[in-house]
């Protein structure tokens, strides 16, 4: 029988939300594909830095040309005008069949710009390729490149600010920040969205209506930053339900970021009041949120000066979660509500799917209580 050891404190660690005003954010900016990387370790990027580039193979476009022209497959080379790895523009003679003394001509043109990929004398086709496509990688945070991945990409450092949200839609962009209300309760409506917000980023309070997301996106408002968000109000903006599995690739030209749950929920004063201070400044959102394996929440950085260093901003959170921690659950179905671990229960737990899990109890800020699996929870960093 193994030894217990005494005066061990039973704990659990989970990753939370982190909202800190100095900690040091790194970023890896990789290609989908090998390319080229355009900065070396030590340089200084800007957030639109393009920092790796690749070029992937355009769309093909397959043509019976054999057919078209009225001549045998096999014979289809004699009248091409074109060979394979030729570049053609679009509306080229890359083909023609001129029968009759002239009277009767039979002629294919190129579809697009490319190139010549293919020709066939057993098909009597030929596949014109589209032009390569760039496929860019910007540094989306402003710091120092502390990592080069030949043919991949980089890693970049800085010292900033930075919020995690609960969830979020859009991509990655940048703007500067702008208080759009007064208090973390007051909602983002149509009416506090102007046009000089152009390239901002708005802070609303409680919650953000899909005619204040439509208002700012016409408006070109980079961002929003709200307390809640309704699921009803996301379809109606975008035009589809959405999913919270995964987000981030939404083209609705605008990114938003709800950083307390779903619903109406004032923003945290810590979040709000951090924000606020940091008015003026310039920042970068993205919404790309992912609930399951691998998680991955929206977020915004707002970089500290190129000197600028965070003092103990990297503690690890060791001590995790013990009761009086405060927490946010992440799953179904107490999703978005906040609260405080009241106990840790020792050992597996049978759930009501029967299956068996190390479990926490919660006190929600509603006053109710819940058992739900440890992993369906996640500390909030301060």
């Amino acid at each position: 029988m193994s030894e217990k050891r005494p005066g061990r404190k039973v704990h659990a660690y989970t990753p939370g939300l982190q909202v800190k005003k100095n900690t040091i954010v790194r970023k890896t900016r990789i290609l989908p594909l090998r390319g080229e990387v355009l900065v070396k370790k030590g340089d200084y990027v800007n957030f639109d830095t393009i920092v790796a580039r690749a070029f992937a193979p355009g769309d093909p476009e397959i043509i019976n040309a054999a057919a078209k022209l009225g001549v045998a497959k096999v014979s289809l080379p004699l009248y091409m005008q074109k060979k394979i790895g030729d570049e053609v523009s679009e509306g080229e003679l890359i083909a023609q069949n001129i029968i009759f003394f002239g009277l009767i001509k039979r002629r294919i043109y190129a579809p697009f710009n490319g190139t010549i990929e293919h020709i066939s004398d057993i098909s009597g086709r030929v596949i014109v390729r589209g032009a390569l496509i760039p496929v860019e990688v910007a540094a989306y945070i402003p710091g120092q490149v502390i990592e080069v991945m030949p043919d991949q990409g980089v890693t970049v450092e800085t010292a900033a600010s930075f919020i995690q949200g609960i969830f979020g839609i859009g991509g990655e962009s940048y703007g500067e920040i702008h208080m759009a209300v007064e208090s973390g309760d007051e909602p983002l409506t149509p009416d506090t969205i102007y046009s000089e917000h152009k390239g901002k980023i708005l802070v609303g309070g409680s919650y953000v209506t899909a005619d204040a997301m439509r208002k700012a996106a016409e408006l070109g408002v980079v961002g929003i930053v709200s307390g809640g968000i309704g699921s009803l109000d996301l379809k109606e903006f975008l035009g589809y339900e959405i999913g919270v599995a995964i987000t981030g690739e939404e083209e609705c030209g605008i990114t938003v970021v709800a950083t307390e749950s779903f619903g109406e929920m004032p923003m945290a004063e810590h979040t709000f009041n951090m924000l606020k201070e940091l008015e003026g400044k310039t920042a970068s959102i993205t919404g790309a949120t992912q609930i399951r394996a691998g998680v991955l929440r929206p977020e915004i950085i707002v970089p500290a000066p190129k000197a600028a260093a965070a003092s103990g901003s990297e503690a690890e959170l060791d001590v995790g979660m013990m009761p009086g921690t405060r927490v946010r659950a992440i799953r179904a179905p107490y999703f978005g509500k906040l609260g405080f671990v009241r106990s840790l229960p020792t050992g597996l737990q049978k759930l009501e799917t029967e299956s068996m899990a190390r479990v926490v109890e919660v006190e929600f800020d509603d006053g109710t209580r819940a058992i739900t699996p440890r992993a369906n929870v996640e500390i909030i960093v301060e």
